[in-house]
């Protein structure tokens, strides 16, 4: 009998993913589109971004980009900073952790940019903390 419970009260769990499209590159604003080629001009490595629209409050993207080092990822956010400021007027809110170099995170309210050393961006993994999240198509040739 106690073998019969046992296997009545054990449950396997299945997880079903659900493909959603992910955004266009083209439906992102302007200034979110010209901070992507800036990492990208940077050379930064494996840019991904994430459409938050549906599951949070506080931004509407994500973007999450790789340097190969700390001046690297300072020159990213350098140049993020510069060119949307000169073209587009636009400032970030907040900048976070650029004197070490290891995760610069710049806020410009409706998006967020982290450029993250290769070590620190394995240690925090964003992508998998926000995996919910619909993925943004970057083009290929930036």
């Amino acid at each position: 009998m106690e073998e019969l419970q046992e296997k009545s009260l054990a449950r396997e769990i299945s997880r079903i993913e659900i493909s959603t499209p992910p955004t266009k590159f083209s439906e992102l604003d302007e200034g979110l589109q010209l901070a992507i080629r800036c990492a990208a001009d940077k050379k930064a490595l494996n840019i991904i971004g994430l459409d938050l629209r549906e599951i949070a409050s506080f931004t509407e993207h994500f973007v999450i980009a790789t340097g190969t080092n700390q001046r690297q990822v300072q020159a990213i956010a350098d140049e993020i900073l510069e060119k949307l400021k000169k073209e587009k007027g636009l400032r970030a809110v907040r900048v976070e952790g650029y004197r070490t170099g290891e995760w610069v995170l710049l806020d410009y309210g409706d998006f967020i940019f982290h450029i993250f050393n290769e070590a620190a961006r394995e240690f925090y993994d964003l992508e998998r903390l926000w995996r919910d999240a619909r993925k943004i198509e970057i083009p290929t040739d930036l």
